[in-house]
Formats: structure tokens, C-alpha cells, sequence
């Protein structure tokens, strides 16, 4: 019997430093289970051109081809290579999906051409959309998709999440060149014999906010003897030694910290970790045990010093509970991701120095870090605020108007470009020296760094991405910072 055959096409992201595709490689693993033939054609880890991928897809033949994308790269990167696919696909289905194709199928299937969009989740649905192109099943029995029939757009019943994480079968690391993935990416806290690989343990976040998309509501979470039991695997299998979780929110509950910890002591598992969390369930108990257990860093999504911006982001934070995390990781030296933003409803250039202050405070140095200006992408809040204020027509004109990540898209604050960039350049070149003078000393670098984001902010170059390094060890600062 026909299983099928599935090609996955990871596009390029035009850098050296990629992450291991875990949401692909979930879909691999699930379409496995029923005897699917996969292929990946990584375009992100091998820098293939369009036109390689073309003659690929003349020389082989294929049911489903499938991408996964976010909103930021779709009209640089996407939309190209789906014309490319189109073009020399013969009957295959293509199939779109993840962040980038979820909020808006609707203008991603007409803009690419795609048969069909998968809407959240797909592990579950990808399989169900093989058997229709394989046996002829119906697609509008498919729950969770978008599909194009007849030059008309058709919606599928919403899928609903899958609520049994630990049903999901491992990833399917076999299908990728492990020796590269594990060996690409060095983070804060890394030695240069370490092996770094995601993992995720958690779907979803107990928050909103505005500026952040969500496939689906609420938190689900893996049996935590079952995420370290593939931690265990991926150690002994491909010698990975450092863990950076993938989770929109790890640490959202205190107990699972100490059960994650006494579940990688009884496998006796010696790693390094970095998570991401909330700042108000953080304590100095929690923050101990992490770095105890070899936690590097916890990346924290401060956001604001201010607490009308705060609430009208919707984080459901205290300014006062921003500073006590930062205050208890700096008191134990536990690296944190500072991670603030500026362009929210509220914001003011005092708001704006007073972040950039509270950066320098605490940094503990590990990364550069700088104040990124906010992007309202597809599915958040802040999109429908830009409609809801004239800013754009409909959302489908984020596509044509985001450029970089590090430039703000739409005036939420009442601060006229000129004005915004240029305080944006002031805090964020005094960041960039006070880092380099904290760490190597090096002011070249230092101000390569600089002329990079006034040729960003002026226009000049705005392909730039980058500022934030990370260092290779944590423990070779020259100079931890004192607070005062």
C-alpha cells in the first residue's frame, strides 16, 4: 500500500547560526507512525538557492510538499520559493503552515498560490490532509485548515488543541543532519566542547499580551519525566550537553522547577539549561535551585519599567516584580535574557532611558542586549489596534509594510520617527559600548555595532539584524557589575 511520500522544504534564513526545526521535525515524526516517507530539503542549514531546490523538485516526485514559516520572512524569503515550488511541483499538494501562515490563510493561499494552510497545530491534521491526496478523502472533513478549490477559499471546523502532549511522538531527529544541528549554536554559558539542541516542554503561555500571537489559549504541558527522558537520549545519542528550551513559558509554575530538577538527578544527567519565564512566580529559592542544577540563563520578557505600559500590554506584571527578578539573578549571578521593548501604546522617551537604565543596572554581560522597537505581527492585538486606528486598512498589510524587526512599524506613542530613532540610537549605542567595555574591550566591534543601526534606523541598510553576541561562557566576563 502507497504511505505516501512527504517533503519537507526548510527555507534559508540567511545565516551561519540555525536552530534545529523541532515544529517540522514533530511533523515528521508523527507522519512516521503510519509508514510516511519524509525528505527535507534544508535550504536553512545548507544555503541551497531557489533554483537547486527547483531541480530537485524535476528530479523527484512527491504527494504533499510542506513549509513552515513565521510572518517576518514571507515576502523576503516565502513568497519567492512557493513560486519556484509552484512552478515545478507537477501534482504535488503544497502545503503552508506554522505562525506565519496561521493568523491569515485566507491572503496566504491566494498570495502563494498554496492548496492548503494548516491552522494551528498539524500534527494531527497533516496526516489526514496525506490520506485525501492519496485516497481521495474529503478535505472539508479535515478540521483545522484552508484550502483553495475552484479559485475559492474553503474553512475547515477549528481543530482543537492536542491536549496529551506526551502522545506526540519523539521529534524525528534521524531525519536531519544532527552532527551540524548540534554543533551550530553557541549561547551564554556554553563551553566550546558543548552540544547545543532545543527542546520544548510546554505549548502555549498563561498570558496574552499584545504583542505576542497565540496558536491557542492557555498552557499545556509534557510529563516532566518524559521531556527529560528525551534530554537522556539526545545526550547519549549526539553527546548534547546543553538544553535551551523552546517554550514560550517553562517556568510557570514553582513546583515543576524542583520536579525537573530531581527527574535529571535520577537520570543522572550533568547539563546545562536555559529556559524562559515570568517574572512573578521568580524567587531567590527557584533562582538558586536553577543555577544549582546548571541553568545558565533564564530569558525574562521584562518589557517595560513602567507600569501603564505594562498594563496596556496586558502582561498582568508588576514594575516592583520586574525589579526583584532582576535584583535576585544579579544577587547570584544567574544569567538573565533583559529582554525590554519601546513603541507600545504609553511609551515616552523618559520610559524608553529608564529601560535602557534598568539594562545597565543589572546586565550580568552575558549577551549584548539593546531595546528592540516593538512589531505588531499578525494575530496580536496590536495589529487589530493599527486597523482600529487608521494606521492600515485591513492586517493582510503587514505583509507589504514590515521590513526589519528592529525598526517599528506603525507610531502607537505619538513620537515622530525622527524623534524615536534618535533616542533609539543614543540608549542603544550606550548599551552597545557598555557592554564591550564590560566584556573584551572591544570598541571596534563596538562601533561596527553602532554604524550598522544608524544605517538601520536612517534607511541605508535595512537588512541589518544581529547586535545581540552571545558569548561563549558566561564565566569569562572580565566584570560582573555592581548595581549603583
Amino acid at each position: 500500500m502507497n504511505k505516501g511520500n512527504v517533503l519537507f522544504v526548510q527555507h534559508d534564513l540567511f545565516q551561519d547560526d540555525v536552530w534545529f526545526p523541532l515544529g517540522v521535525s514533530y511533523l515528521c515524526s508523527s507522519l512516521r507512525q503510519y509508514g510516511v516517507n519524509i525528505s527535507i530539503y534544508d535550504m536553512a542549514l545548507n544555503h541551497f538557492t531557489n533554483e537547486e531546490l527547483a531541480q530537485y523538485l524535476d528530479d523527484n516526485k512527491f504527494d504533499l510538499i510542506c513549509l513552515s514559516f513565521l510572518a517576518a520572512r514571507f515576502k523576503e524569503t516565502i513568497e519567492p520559493l512557493c513560486k519556484v515550488i509552484n512552478e515545478h511541483k507537477k501534482d504535488s499538494w503544497l502545503v503552508v503552515g506554522g505562525h506565519g501562515a496561521s493568523p491569515l490563510p485566507e491572503y496566504i493561499i491566494n498570495t502563494t498560490n498554496a492548496n492548503i494552510a494548516c491552522i494551528g497545530e498539524g500534527e494531527e491534521t497533516l496526516p489526514e490532509i496525506l490520506n485525501c491526496k492519496l485516497y481521495g478523502n474529503d478535505l472539508d472533513k479535515v478540521k483545522g485548515i484552508a484550502y483553495k478549490k475552484n479559485n475559492h477559499i474553503f474553512f475547515t471546523q477549528p481543530r482543537n488543541p492536542i491536549k496529551n502532549l506526551d502522545l506526540i511522538p519523539y521529534p524525528s531527529w534521524e531525519n536531519f543532519d544532527m552532527l551540524k544541528y548540534t554543533t551550530n549554536i553557541k549561547l551564554a554559558g556554553m563551553d566550546e566542547s558543548d552540544k547545543c539542541f532545543p527542546v520544548i516542554s510546554t505549548r502555549g503561555c498563561i498570558n496574552h499580551c499584545s504583542f505576542c500571537y497565540r496558536m491557542h489559549k492557555g498552557i499545556r504541558v509534557r510529563d516532566i519525566n518524559d521531556v527529560v527522558s528525551e534530554i537522556k537520549i539526545l545526550h547519549d545519542l549526539w553527546g548534547v550537553s546543553f538544553i535551551f528550551f523552546f517554550d514560550e513559558l517553562f517556568l510557570y509554575n514553582r513546583q515543576r522547577v524542583f520536579d525537573f530538577i530531581n527527574a535529571l538527578q535520577k537520570q543522572k544527567l550533568n547539563i546545562k539549561y536555559s529556559i524562559n519565564c515570568r517574572v512573578d512566580i521568580f524567587s531567590e529559592k527557584i533562582a538558586q535551585a536553577l543555577k544549582d542544577s546548571g541553568c545558565m540563563m533564564v530569558n525574562i520578557g521584562f518589557e517595560s519599567t513602567d507600569q501603564k505600559t505594562l498594563d496596556l500590554m496586558g502582561k498582568h506584571v508588576k514594575v516592583e516584580q520586574n525589579y526583584a527578578a532582576a535584583e535576585i539573578c544579579h544577587k547570584i549571578g544567574l544569567g538573565m535574557g533583559l529582554n525590554t521593548l519601546f513603541g507600545l501604546p504609553g511609551d515616552t522617551i523618559e520610559i524608553l532611558h529608564r529601560n535602557k537604565q534598568f539594562i545597565m543596572d543589572y546586565n550580568l554581560y552575558d549577551q549584548c542586549r539593546i531595546i528592540k522597537p516593538v512589531t505588531p505581527f499578525p494575530g496580536t492585538k496590536l495589529l487589530t489596534l493599527a486597523v482600529e486606528k487608521g494606521f492600515i486598512q485591513k492586517e493582510e498589510e503587514f505583509f507589504d509594510r514590515f521590513v526589519n524587526s528592529d525598526l517599528r512599524m506603525f507610531d502607537y506613542c505619538n513620537i515622530p520617527d525622527k524623534e524615536f530613532y534618535q533616542a533609539m540610537l543614543k540608549v542603544n549605542s550606550e548599551l552597545i559600548i557598555d557592554h564591550y567595555k564590560h566584556t573584551n574591550n572591544d570598541m571596534v566591534k563596538a562601533n561596527e555595532l553602532i554604524q550598522n543601526l544608524k544605517d538601520l534606523y536612517s534607511g541605508k541598510n535595512v537588512r541589518f539584524r544581529g547586535v545581540r553576541s552571545d558569548t561563549t561562557n558566561a564565566d569569562k566576563r572580565k566584570i560582573i557589575r555592581t548595581k549603583g
